[in-house]
């Protein structure tokens, strides 16, 4: 399975299951505009991390550690939810304005290990 990360302000969206990544639904944002297939607050980093990190890069490494124990902590969950996907390519959609400094990253190459 191919797994891409996308901005979701940026259009078009790509093709595949689509999924939202954030814990909060994005700003601006209509539910009707954008046809996802799920939304993975299960994979979001929790409240408390996101608070903490605030896309600060001089965290991002404490926060890629942080957020990938959360991961395996919730592993079975997400094992289930990337069952679901089937052979699509999943494409992780996310908010932040940082591509380089975002979670989406992370879990992005978390699944891969985990496939």
């Amino acid at each position: 399975m191919q797994i891409e990360i996308h901005r979701i302000y940026e259009r078009p969206l790509p093709s595949g299951y689509r999924v939202l990544v954030d814990r909060l639904w994005p700003r601006g944002i209509s539910k009707k505009d954008v046809d996802l297939d799920a939304h993975w607050t299960d994979c979001a980093p929790s409240d408390g991390l996101r608070k903490w990190f605030s896309h600060d890069p001089v965290k991002w490494a404490d926060f890629r550690k942080k957020y990938l124990h959360e991961l395996s902590q919730n592993r079975e969950r997400v094992r289930v939810l990337l069952e679901g996907v089937g052979k699509d390519k999943l494409v992780l959609l996310y908010g932040a304005k940082d591509e380089a400094h975002t979670h989406a990253r992370v879990l992005k190459e978390y699944l891969e290990k985990l496939k």
